[in-house]
């Protein structure tokens, strides 16, 4: 679950990017968060997921504060951005069992994701290529693999079919659909309402921070 509780931004000193905001992604929900861009979308996400500070309010992810325990937040969660900036110098099966790691999941888990998930994506093939010799559409295929290979409890992306041919679209669906069939709070941040109005639970809509 993730509970936002009057939370607001503030820019240089005087500009509220987030406005006092409030809302709720229970477990077993898809929730599209949409507006255009500079509406405060993504600085709510990157609050959300411990990138940002924030000065007033709180987020809890399944009541654990981010601002207290942070690191207890992030193991729970995974995170998407709109523009994954992965580690290129690294083979995406490198990259991907680095992520596995660092949420310390099993060998058994580990291979099954990867093999189900790069399945799905079609990426097997290129598991053992650089990821710097892929195209945006390709890094963000791996983003999700990675994201979606330690079993998150929340699940936070921002603009996740942006570069994603008809095929990958079709997939992600389905796995945020099975997500919530696991009881994974789902948050999709996008502005491509015919991609996600099929099936959200929930939609918010933000406009000048609010």
């Amino acid at each position: 679950m993730i509970e936002i509780k009057n939370v607001t931004k503030i820019y240089n000193g005087e500009k509220n990017a987030v406005d006092n905001i409030s809302f709720t992604v229970n477990n077993g929900e898809i929730f599209a968060f949409i507006g255009h861009n500079g509406a405060g979308k993504t600085t709510t996400i990157k609050s959300i997921v411990g990138i940002l500070d924030f000065e007033e309010g709180d987020i809890l992810i399944n009541g654990k504060s981010i601002k207290k325990s942070p690191i207890e937040c992030k193991k729970q969660m995974a995170y998407v951005p709109d523009n994954p900036d992965l580690y290129e110098n690294m083979k995406a099966i490198d990259f991907i069992n680095f992520i596995c790691d660092m949420y310390e999941v099993s060998k058994e888990v580990r291979e099954e994701n990867i093999n189900k998930y790069a399945k799905m994506f079609e990426m097997q093939e290129k598991l053992d290529d650089y990821i710097s010799s892929f195209s945006h559409g390709m890094k963000q295929k791996i983003a999700l693999i990675a994201a979606f290979v330690h079993n998150p409890d929340v699940l936070i992306m921002d603009e996740p079919f942006v570069g994603l041919d008809p095929h990958a679209i079709k997939e992600l669906k389905a796995v945020m659909t099975e997500l919530r069939y696991d009881e994974c709070a789902v948050l999709i941040s996008t502005h491509m309402l015919d991609s996600v109005e099929e099936f959200w639970d929930k939609a918010l809509i933000m406009r000048n921070g609010q």
